[in-house]
């Protein structure tokens, strides 16, 4: 029996906070908080259930991004509530993600990012807090146009230490301060 779809207003409600919590709020990514208040970001909910669902939408939102100017449409974030919930399967999808930029010749213009419930870096432990700089309420892509990346790392003074004080965030924070920031996906009553 296949999982039900969270409503929409739920699967958005939880990606705003975990946007506001965890990667504002804990400033995970510092160039986030300017196109979140530009309203240059585009939520994309999915109800996509399998990897050619998902690489569908995901062509298309791609598509859709690369036709808006920047000034409208910086970046774009699909949330996927209903696929890939194992992070392993997720992580394999990654290289047909990139597929898809070759397919557009969008490399070189777009990159993604992913996000995941279950993220985990290699030779980590799956409960390592430093996981979760890049665990989201549900499985994400998150399409960055390269322009905009290489004007936010200009413009941020030592953004190759980004990673390491994210780390050194969540290290700090703990468990138990990740778990009491609320930002895992909301459980809906049947």
């Amino acid at each position: 029996m296949s999982a039900a779809m969270p409503s929409e207003d739920v699967v958005r409600a939880d990606t705003q906070r975990w946007l506001e919590r965890a990667v504002i709020g804990l400033n995970l990514c510092p160039f986030a908080k300017g196109v979140v208040a530009k309203g240059q970001l585009h939520v994309a909910v999915s109800d996509a259930r399998d990897e050619d669902a998902v690489q569908a939408r995901l062509r298309d939102e791609i598509r859709d991004l690369l036709a808006l100017d920047a000034q409208v449409r910086d970046t774009t974030l699909l949330v996927l509530p209903l696929a890939l919930p194992d992070f392993l399967d997720f992580n394999d999808f990654l290289d047909r993600a990139d597929a898809v930029l070759d397919e557009l010749d969008a490399v070189g213009e777009l990159q993604i990012a992913s996000f995941h419930p279950d993220y985990q870096f290699a030779g980590t432990d799956p409960d390592d807090v430093t996981n979760c700089s890049n665990r989201a309420p549900y499985p994400m892509l998150h399409l960055l146009r390269e322009d905009s990346v290489e004007r936010a790392v200009q413009a941020f003074p030592d953004a190759s230490d980004i990673f390491e004080r994210n780390m050194a965030t969540l290290e700090k924070l703990g468990a138990e301060g990740w778990a009491a920031l609320g930002v895992g996906a909301t459980k809906e009553s049947p």
